[in-house]
């Protein structure tokens, strides 16, 4: 699909079809241009982190396979990035886990700071790369026996509050120095793997160590505190402190953005269906748009129904200024850089896609008991030109067209990461 003349003919082509129907598809893309995904770190380097503790992944997380060459250092895992966004259209932001800071020595979680970080601070800026922030609640000793932040000990309790902080304080510098919001995300692996005898008493310690992080007023318009639910995980199947109902709770009450993973629900609950459900009490929602398949959360992104339909409730909600979209998956048994390049592909693939539905139309034809029609028209859909309006996108943004973003991942393989060994390297 590298000739430029069918990609406009095909474009051509889609447009007229599409308007056919009432649909602006250069509005379309002009609203798509927009849209910023926040690029999950993690998937480069197997969520191992820079603090220099490499296999000593758990508390909740595995990542399985063993393809070679991922990211030891940050500065591998941001030339990895940059390829990355080079094979994806449009502009966007990057997901940062605290342990990703760069350690000169040994720092610990409740004494990070800024200038671990001034480094992914400086690169943002040069690349125009906007940054995002998460807690690091795992891979820890004091997380070894599955609570942190609902701790029966006082004392471990407070210092993973204090990493809370020293978090909220890091991603307020990020956003004060990128000019808008870094959305800094809560998720804890709190819980037991048994039933508990007591399902309140965590939930209590949760909730007071959460107001005593969030106590200090941040400005709005540097960070926004977000809070994720997970129904279990592993070593925690049967009790998870932090479910979807705790956390609704807490994000109404406080006035916080609500994360919803696609992953983090039960095989047959969706998240699409919570959208609306949601905005209806939050300020706003965080995506962490994944693949569960069976118990596994964290699958790279495809495009799948429930991804077409989270899509389609954002954009037929209206609610594209109220939802931050963002990835999380970690994949090891395949090119970790084909991963984002599909996964993120795949996520603004769907959004197009719905931004290109007859949105109005199906409206009328609902309001109008005309049922029949809206499912007639729904239809319809599936077999539009997507493809064509997507290559175009792509073309125009400078992003390889079809799957031409492949050989450059597998050139990208052998001049750099096949190079790479096992061993970890200090950042």
């Amino acid at each position: 699909m590298s000739n430029s003349s069918q990609v406009r003919a095909a474009f051509e082509l889609a447009t007229e079809q599409y308007a056919s129907q009432g649909v602006d598809v250069t509005a379309a893309l002009e609203r798509l241009s927009r849209v910023a995904i926040s690029v999950h770190c993690w998937q480069g380097d197997d969520v191992a982190g820079f603090e220099g503790q490499a296999g000593t992944l758990g508390d909740g997380l595995a990542v399985t396979g063993n393809y070679p060459g991922r990211a030891r250092t940050a500065s591998e895992l941001r030339s990895d990035l940059e390829i990355a966004y080079s094979l994806i259209p449009g502009k966007h932001r990057l997901n940062l886990h605290a342990i990703y800071g760069e350690f000169a020595g040994p720092v610990d979680r409740d004494e990070i700071g800024v200038e671990q970080f001034q480094g992914w601070i400086d690169w943002s800026r040069d690349r125009n790369i906007d940054l995002d922030f998460n807690p690091s609640y795992f891979s820890h000793s004091k997380a070894s026996d599955g609570f942190t932040l609902a701790h029966a000990d006082a004392g471990i309790r407070q210092f993973w509050i204090d990493h809370g902080i020293a978090c909220r304080k890091i991603a307020a510098a990020m956003g004060a120095a990128q000019g808008n919001a870094c959305v800094n995300n809560f998720w804890v692996p709190d819980g037991y793997k048994d039933t508990p005898a007591s399902r309140k008493a965590p939930r209590e310690r949760l909730a007071n160590s959460l107001d005593a992080i969030f106590a200090e007023q941040l400005p709005r318009h540097q960070t926004l505190d977000a809070v994720e639910c997970k129904l279990f995980g592993i070593g925690s199947e049967s009790y998870v402190v932090g479910s979807h109902e705790f956390y609704l709770g807490y994000a109404i009450s406080r006035n916080k953005v609500l994360c919803l993973d696609a992953g983090h629900f039960h095989p047959t609950e969706v998240i699409s269906d919570k959208i609306s459900s949601a905005l209806m009490y939050v300020p706003e929602l965080l995506l962490h748009v994944s693949r569960g398949v069976r118990w596994d959360s964290d699958h790279v992104v495809t495009y799948s129904d429930e991804l077409q339909s989270i899509m389609q409730e954002i954009v037929r909600g209206e609610f594209l200024d109220r939802v931050h979209i963002g990835l999380d998956f970690f994949d090891a048994s395949i090119n970790r850089v084909a991963a984002w390049a599909i996964g993120t592909r795949n996520a603004l693939k769907a959004l197009l896609a719905a931004l290109l539905e007859p949105t109005e139309t199906l409206r009328r034809f609902e309001r109008e008991g005309d049922l029949t029609a809206r499912l007639a028209l729904m239809e319809e859909q599936k077999t539009m030109p997507l493809g064509a309006v997507w290559n175009h996108y792509c073309e125009s943004s400078g992003a390889p067209v079809g799957a031409e973003w492949l050989e450059k991942v597998r050139q990208y393989e052998n001049d750099v990461t096949a190079s790479r060994c096992d061993a970890s390297v200090m950042a």
